[in-house]
This record gives C-alpha cells, sequence and structure tokens, in this order.
C-alpha cells in the first residue's frame, strides 16, 4: 500500500518557523515527482513547492518563494517543507503528494499519492 504520513504542523506566531515531515512508504519517493500543496477554508487547493522527479528541479510558488524551502532524504524515504517568515495568510491545511510525473508540477491532479494533511496556523 502506498502511503505518506505527515507530521509537524500546529499553532506558530507570525515570523516564526515550522518545519513540515512527511514519510513514506509502500514505494520509493526518489522515484516520484513530489510536492507541497495547501487549502485554506473557503479557498482551493494550491501547490506551494514541489521536486521534479527528473533532474531534481525545484519550484515554488511566488507567494512562498525565499521563505518556504522543499527537500527530500532519500534514506529515510521522507520529504520536508521549511517554512520560515510565517504570515497568517499561510494559515491552511498542508499536504504532501507524490506523482508519476517527470516534471516539477503544481497541478493537484498529477498526484497520485496523498497524505492525510496537517493543519497549519499562523496567529499571535
Amino acid at each position: 500500500q502506498l502511503q505518506l504520513v505527515e507530521s509537524g504542523g500546529g499553532l506558530v506566531q507570525p515570523g516564526r518557523s515550522l518545519r513540515l515531515s512527511c514519510a513514506a512508504s509502500g514505494f520509493t519517493l526518489d522515484d516520484y515527482s513530489i510536492g507541497w500543496f495547501r487549502q485554506a477554508p473557503g479557498k482551493e487547493r494550491e501547490g506551494v513547492s514541489c521536486i521534479s522527479y527528473v533532474g531534481g528541479i525545484a519550484n515554488s510558488a511566488d507567494s512562498v518563494k525565499g521563505r518556504f524551502t522543499i527537500s527530500r532524504d532519500n534514506a529515510k524515504n521522507t520529504m520536508y517543507l521549511d517554512m520560515n517568515g510565517l504570515v497568517p495568510e499561510d494559515t491552511a491545511v498542508y499536504y504532501c503528494a507524490a506523482g508519476r510525473v517527470g516534471h516539477c508540477s503544481g497541478n493537484a491532479d498529477e498526484y497520485v499519492v496523498w497524505g492525510q494533511g496537517t493543519q497549519v496556523t499562523v496567529s499571535s
């Protein structure tokens, strides 16, 4: 069974940092393009950051560039999202995902394995 299990969400004050983790089981994460998505209340799910299977090219949404960093540890079969300089607008449920596409994609339809989601709340 292909599975992604997330951890690391929570309540954090504006300006602080948070790291999300996503452990894969049943498959090798390095064989997939990977991504982080988020969904705020009343809004559509949006792509945050991704790393392509081909070439390991990373990309991020303009709203998080320079603040969020996606990475993966192949030895641990785990992906991460390091979030710095958090602002209230970053409040959302965050999802990790893996897809059998060669490129880095912000299109949720191209991902076939999803984590359960973890809540991140940025508030003073």
